[in-house]
């Protein structure tokens, strides 16, 4: 099965950039998930095996289930950091720009990566990508950043140098960003990634439950209050939707990545095909961050292109408003009757 994706004028020239380069900045996108710090750090360990000696720069936190990922103790907070990661970002020559297609996803650090003289990378499957780049690999029907990432490497015969905590932090991106494999996850070369990972000789059931099966009792307590309490089902048209504000966070003890994959359980609803959760950001007022997931053909990018300022996958997407809470949830039920005809189907 043939796993190369660059063609080889793409190849030659990620060769040379990575050669002639001296000073390699990795950055991904604003709250960074499961294949944005996967990628990188898997990114990071093939430098070194070519004698480089990247630095991976994230714009904040990263969710609390992916602490135990081998290497993560390297990566720099830009939020933490600012004033030595823009000096960083000023005297790069090669950047890694991974897991996002616009420079506004960095957040706060776009000033220093927009400003920086460096040559940049983009690995990424999102849509429609929008940065100035020497090189995109840009590939929207993959599964993950990761994959791609892992397909980098193997084209540049890099596998075989791999070590274990690389291939562990691509199967915890693959994992994570395609739901344990239960969207956007139907190609065969998916499993065949996956088999030639395995041979690296780590647990992929731990792995699962690393991220899954490692929350809070408070954590346990909030989804379930959430899912008990909180819960809008809209039976006529197959969706669903719920709200967390800032205080029931708080009452909770909550920590960043407690309502990961929450927005995917209303989906074992017999017959829905939306579910979107609104979450008020902790910080700033008026901005509620916006999850979708979807079933089948119903393109919940879509949704969030129209309503939320957003985008993303077919079945898994993402946006942001900025309003109150209840000004939110209006919006959600216009999102719904405005797709109600493809919903009721």
């Amino acid at each position: 099965m043939n796993l190369e994706i660059l063609s080889e004028t793409e190849q030659n020239l990620l060769s040379q950039l990575i050669e002639s380069a001296q000073h390699i900045v990795i950055c991904c996108h604003k709250s960074p998930d499961g294949d944005a710090i996967g990628s990188s750090l898997a990114w990071a360990e093939y430098l070194r095996d070519r004698k480089k000696e990247p630095q991976i720069i994230i714009p904040d936190a990263f969710p609390d289930f992916l602490k135990w990922l081998p290497g993560i103790e390297r990566m720099m907070r830009y939020d933490k950091h600012k004033e030595e990661a823009d000096k960083i970002f000023a005297e790069a020559d090669l950047i890694f720009c991974l897991d996002f297609n616009a420079s506004t996803r960095v957040d706060d650090m776009q000033t220093a990566l927009d400003a920086s003289p460096a040559q940049k990378v983009m690995m990424d499957h999102h849509l429609n990508p929008t940065m100035d780049t020497a090189l995109t690999i840009s590939h929207t029907d993959m599964s993950s950043t990761c994959e791609i990432v892992f397909r980098v490497v193997w084209q540049l015969g890099g596998f075989d140098m791999m070590n274990r905590k690389a291939a562990v932090a691509i199967y915890c991106g693959m994992m994570t960003d395609t739901g344990s494999f239960t969207y956007n996850s139907c190609r065969p070369e998916i499993y065949t990634i996956i088999g030639y990972l395995l041979t690296k000789g780590f647990d992929k059931d731990k792995i699962y439950r690393q991220v899954y099966n490692n929350y809070s009792s408070w954590a346990i307590r909030f989804r379930g209050f959430i899912m008990s309490q909180k819960l809008n089902v809209i039976n006529d048209y197959n969706a669903s939707y719920f709200c967390i504000t800032r205080q029931e966070m708080r009452n909770y003890h909550f920590v960043k990545g407690d309502a990961e994959g929450l927005v995917n359980e209303p989906l074992r609803i017999r017959g829905q095909k939306l579910v979107i959760s609104l979450r008020e950001d902790t910080d700033k007022d008026n901005l509620i961050w916006v999850s979708l997931r979807s079933v089948d053909d119903f393109p919940c990018n879509e949704v969030a292109a129209r309503f939320f300022n957003g985008g993303g996958h077919l079945n898994a997407s993402g946006g942001k408003l900025f309003c109150t809470m209840d000004e939110a949830e209006r919006t959600v039920r216009d999102a719904i009757m405005a797709f109600g005809d493809r919903l009721k189907d």
